[in-house]
């Protein structure tokens, strides 16, 4: 069903964590607007209510009137200024987020065209394990994958074993 292309190697890994840590019987509450994995979610089972486009560092409310057993976050938190005020506002007990890691050889993503397609933060795992920590959440799993892509090229060969993404299941304490 996936290709190892972007993004649908991520989106393989990414729902394969999933259905390790969330049955479908369980309500997610995803943030970030509609997108092509809300539709994967919804075709592996899961009920899945998206939030609808608010700046979720001025506008928390969605996560705060949620009832959703989980929380998921793929790939938000590096667009936020603040993400430590979303995990702390949200009121499930169940959390998965996965998140791009800091490349050494790469700076941060900065698209020209959209000015809110931009990364704030590129964690290093023990900075997004950290932020969780301090946000009040546990991580019981964890997995990281790199991105290869098939450019010539010192940093496209980087690519291949160096891990780009990383994706918790973490519990509220």
């Amino acid at each position: 069903m996936y290709e190892k292309t972007f993004p649908n190697k991520r989106f393989k890994y990414t729902i394969n964590f999933l259905k390790k840590h969330v049955a479908p019987s369980e309500s997610i509450l995803d943030l970030g607007v509609v997108n092509p994995f809300t539709k994967i979610m919804q075709e592996h089972g899961y009920t899945v209510e998206n939030t609808k486009g608010e700046d979720l560092d001025i506008d928390t409310s969605t996560i705060l009137n949620s009832n959703a057993d989980v929380i998921t976050a793929f790939e938000i938190f590096e667009h936020l200024l603040s993400p430590f005020t979303v995990l702390k506002s949200i009121k499930a007990d169940k959390l998965v987020a996965s998140v791009p890691l800091k490349l050494w050889f790469s700076s941060a993503y900065r698209s020209n065209i959209d000015m809110l397609d931009r990364h704030y933060h590129e964690f290093e795992d023990w900075q997004f394990d950290w932020l969780l920590e301090k946000a009040g959440w546990k991580i019981i799993d964890r997995q990281k994958w790199t991105n290869p892509t098939k450019k010539i090229g010192i940093r496209p060969a980087l690519r291949w074993f160096t891990p780009r993404y990383y994706i918790v299941y973490a519990e509220r304490i």
